[in-house]
């Protein structure tokens, strides 16, 4: 692997008066707490030339109903909106990345708001369709509680509409795999 970036952190704040409550798929080995976003000391991973990281969060958008509301810490961005006059209304989120040069040793930080707008999932790119079906497939097999349509016909549908030119990579295999858990639905 060709290190490009070293010490890659990601933190995401969805805006409170777009979402109650999230959840990030996966990566429960990964997580930081928040104080170490910012600290340089603190090891994180490394970003390869030509890698890419996806990272899936599950939201509860504000107002809707749901048994698995969590609570949000108080010293959030959005949070601070009663006593400051910013309208946050048309972000869904804020993500900051941190990263260090291979040889570097200070952090260097990008921040982008996530505008809130849907986007359904027919228009979304291939790429989303491929990583929602993996995700969608992940909970499957651990039998969560969480997805109410476990159907490995609708995951492989889903897939196959991201594998655009990957006919006999990665993706085309995890397709393959889909349609034979098929058999043990």
């Amino acid at each position: 692997m060709f290190a490009i970036a070293k010490d890659v952190k990601i933190q995401i704040e969805f805006n409170p008066k777009q979402v109650q409550s999230y959840r990030l798929i996966g990566y429960e080995n990964r997580k930081l707490r928040p104080e170490d976003f910012k600290n340089d000391a603190i090891d994180a991973g490394e970003l390869g030339s030509n890698h890419i990281v996806t990272a899936l969060y599950e939201i509860i958008p504000a107002g809707v109903s749901s048994e698995y509301i969590t609570s949000l810490p108080d010293d959030l961005k959005y949070t601070k909106t009663q006593t400051n006059s910013t309208n946050y209304s048309t972000e869904l989120a804020t993500v900051k990345f941190r990263y260090k040069k291979p040889d570097g040793d200070k952090s260097i930080e990008m921040v982008q708001v996530i505008e809130n707008k849907s986007v359904a999932m027919e228009k979304a790119s291939d790429d989303m369709k491929f990583s929602t079906a993996v995700a969608w497939f992940g909970l499957k097999l651990r039998d969560s509680k969480l997805i109410a349509d476990k159907s490995s016909e609708e995951i492989v549908k889903l897939a196959k509409q991201g594998l655009s030119n990957d006919i006999d990579g990665y993706k085309a295999e995890f397709v393959r795999l889909a349609e034979t858990s098929k058999q043990f639905n």
